[in-house]
């Protein structure tokens, strides 16, 4: 790619960015042990940080400022001499990651997580380093991983699960399990060394570690080192935590791969031995297991050893074992094995929002309907539509119409309850012909979005065949693995 080419538009800087990706991952595809070493030039190539620039700005955290104070949505002209500034620095070596600013955001279960921001000139450079590193190691991660991954979401690992449980496979025993602080404790040199499986670049590597290295401003001001583990919050960090995680990945699929053949596991699973299946989001994971209780019990020591080397441990609260028939949440779903409705005898997997979702739905509509936050019934419904409708969209593709009716009854009657303390005084009857014309909630030519009106529709497990978005369907995918 010619680098000293002048900045391009962001379309055909794209294009490029693609066309150049489309390389790597077919080259690292190719070849499971070559080792890219010339890759710095791509990292600060014009095109690069046009794209990386135009997500940094583009995404959710444009709003918040590292400890530059300045927020990436906030800057509308300059951008050009920041990319090239950013480039000679890069080019000359003297790029150096400042430390990202820590922002404490408290956790449903009551504690606290904490978020390290980086500065607008760190995200860009991160942003550059994820657009040329991911295509490579996408080339080696396996189809069991659905967190942090292009063209991948929830739903593929919840649909995973569902696949795996049903009949005929009946994969009836779940090892849930949950990493303690995995991006808080991911040993350092363990993660370069795979890293450096796979990239031979010495200032490509140096960046890398530059930014684990990075250390971090604590809320109350103190500098803090960072020795373990990779910020949540920077842009590089889940592909990070992904090329770490890698390793428990490719322990499930070496033992299944061990099994042989279809009509050899079939033979073995009628013998006794048992067979495992890894679905993994980023730190959650769980092992699905065709055997005993004491083969998924056996998992403890088993998953703790793989874990290990990369300095990461179980979390002894949020793991154990259960039976697919008493259920267990996973990505804020219930999944729970129950008789068939209306088929006699027969059981069926049903996958819908677990009560924790609910109660958090529920949680924010109370808030977002108290009486003193908006002015207007406009602004209630501008701002309580989207968070309706992001749920509904979440959870469509569960057993979820009886959930949704109770969420619209309760949302309805919630702003029905905002509306009466806006009004005192007004009957009910006026009030409905004023504001609520056959009963349908709207002010300024936005309505309420219900929940009950969202269609139900089972979602398509797609299996092995998820394409990158450097290859299509056609060319990569193979059919879902026999289980």
């Amino acid at each position: 790619m010619n680098i000293g080419a002048p900045w391009p538009d962001l379309d055909e800087a794209e294009h490029r960015v693609l066309v150049m990706q489309t390389k790597l991952h077919q080259w690292a595809k190719a070849d499971p042990g070559r080792r890219f070493d010339d890759l710095a030039n791509l990292v600060y190539d014009p095109a690069f940080l046009v794209v990386a620039w135009a997500r940094v700005r583009g995404n959710k955290g444009a709003r918040t400022a590292g400890v530059d104070g300045v927020a990436p949505r906030s800057i509308v002209f300059g951008a050009g001499g920041l990319l090239g500034g950013l480039r000679d620095d890069l080019k000359a070596g003297r790029f150096v990651p400042q430390r990202v600013r820590e922002k404490t955001i408290p956790k449903a279960n009551g504690k606290i997580r904490s978020l390290g921001i980086p500065t607008v000139a760190d995200r860009v450079v991160q942003s550059s380093l994820k657009l040329v590193l991911e295509p490579i190691f996408e080339a080696d991660f396996k189809p069991c991983s659905y967190g942090f991954r292009p063209k991948r979401r929830a739903q593929d690992a919840i649909a995973e699960i569902h696949y795996l449980g049903s009949p005929p496979r009946n994969y009836e025993w779940v090892f849930e399990a949950d990493i303690k602080a995995c991006f808080d404790e991911i040993d350092h040199t363990a993660l370069m060394g795979r890293v450096r499986d796979r990239i031979g670049d010495k200032r490509v590597l140096g960046w890398v570690k530059a930014f684990l290295k990075a250390g971090v401003l604590t809320e109350e001001g103190r500098n803090r080192e960072t020795i373990t583990g990779t910020p949540q919050g920077g842009i590089l960090s889940p592909l990070l935590a992904n090329i770490a995680l890698s390793d428990l990945d490719e322990h499930f699929a070496a033992k299944w791969a061990a099994l042989g053949p279809s009509w050899t596991r079939a033979k073995r699973r009628r013998a006794g031995e048992p067979t495992m299946r890894l679905v993994r989001y980023a730190d959650d994971f769980v092992v699905m297991v065709h055997g005993t209780r004491d083969d998924a019990e056996a998992l403890w020591g088993e998953v703790a050893a793989v874990l290990a080397p990369m300095g990461l441990r179980l979390s002894e609260e949020k793991t154990r074992v259960c039976h697919i028939d008493e259920g267990f949440d996973f990505l804020g779903w219930r999944i729970q094995r129950r008789a068939w409705r209306g088929r006699a005898g027969k059981r069926a997997v049903y996958t819908y929002p677990s009560k924790k979702s609910l109660l958090s739905v529920m949680d924010k509509v109370r808030s977002l309907t108290r009486r003193a936050r908006h002015r207007t019934l406009g602004d209630l419904l501008r701002r309580l539509n989207p968070t309706l409708r992001g749920w509904c969209n979440y959870f469509r593709h569960g057993v979820s119409s009886r959930t949704f009716n109770y969420v619209d009854h309760f949302a309805f009657w919630r702003i029905v309850g905002w509306l009466k303390k806006r009004h005192v005084g007004l009957n009910m009857h006026t009030l409905v012909r004023r504001y609520l014309p056959g009963w349908r909630i709207s002010d300024g030519g936005i309505e309420m979005f219900r929940p009950y009106k969202v269609n139900i529709e089972r979602y398509r497990y797609r299996g092995a065949r998820i394409p990158t978005p450097w290859s299509s369907a056609t060319t990569t995918g193979s059919p879902p693995p026999a289980a």
